[in-house]
């Protein structure tokens, strides 16, 4: 582990190509590879109410963000050290932080956009010297495809942005319906149930210990209430009672049945 945090902090760069509108410079975690996987994930939190027109993200977000950078990072290096799963082929990656903000995730997905169009260039010898001979400068490789964001609403617009380039997306916890529709969406795939799954499996598990009478309960959000909906629209088809459904509660808040 703490071999892995130097490795982590070795990979981390600061990406000096900065947005007129934003005075942060981001940091980009970054490994070497034959195949360039990206990935968007929420290592600061969002920006706070009085620092959103700068898209200037929040703290960090030590357990959520950090430790999906170290899962990244060892994965491919586990993978890379095995020579039997991908023999002569090195994976890398190019991690960047979406804050959990749709602005700040599709302001790092044109920069991976960016990347592509310009080695695109390069290998069709569009790149050229004011002289007009070659290029002899090599940018970075394009990516293969990008993993994240984490939230499903920031998610489906990044997806918006990157299916315009044909660019791969796999998302590890967006759970919108929205999601799964693949005339909208061609370009993307998830790893986790959508909330009509899940829906489907909570109802399972209330049928499975013949529960009649149950609660619920979620935190504050649109999103968040999507699933609980579904749930309430299946349990009253098969004559299980949902009690009342609190749209908000409080810390040491007791609810009743």
């Amino acid at each position: 582990m703490v071999l892995l945090l130097i490795l982590s902090v070795l990979l981390l760069k600061e990406d000096v190509r900065g947005s007129a509108q934003s005075n942060e410079r981001r940091v980009v975690a970054h490994m070497p590879g034959d195949i360039i996987i990206g990935a968007l994930f929420s290592v600061h939190h969002q920006p706070t109410v009085d620092k959103v027109h700068e898209r200037k993200c929040g703290a960090v977000r030590e357990q959520y963000g950090i430790q999906r950078v170290e899962a990244m990072l060892h994965t491919l290096e586990r993978i890379n050290s095995d020579p039997t799963l991908l023999p002569n082929i090195t994976l890398g990656c190019e991690i960047r932080d979406s804050c959990w903000h749709s602005a700040v995730a599709l302001e790092q997905s044109i920069e991976f956009i960016r990347d592509s169009l310009i080695s695109s260039e390069e290998e069709e010898g569009l790149v050229r010297c004011v002289d007009g001979s070659s290029s002899s400068f090599r940018s970075k490789k394009p990516i293969v495809g990008v993993i994240g964001p984490g939230s499903s609403s920031v998610a489906i617009q990044v997806q918006n942005l990157l299916q315009l380039f044909n660019i791969p997306q796999i998302a590890y916890s967006a759970t919108s319906m929205d999601l799964s529709d693949k005339t909208l969406f061609k370009y993307f795939m998830r790893v986790v149930p959508s909330d009509a799954q899940q829906a489907r499996a909570m109802v399972d598990i209330v049928k499975r210990y013949n529960w009649t009478y149950v609660s619920a309960v979620h935190t504050e959000g649109k999103l968040e209430e999507i699933p609980l909906d579904l749930l309430f629209y299946v349990v009253m088809s098969r004559s299980i009672y949902l009690a009342l459904i609190p749209n908000k509660y409080i810390d040491n808040e007791v609810i009743w049945n």
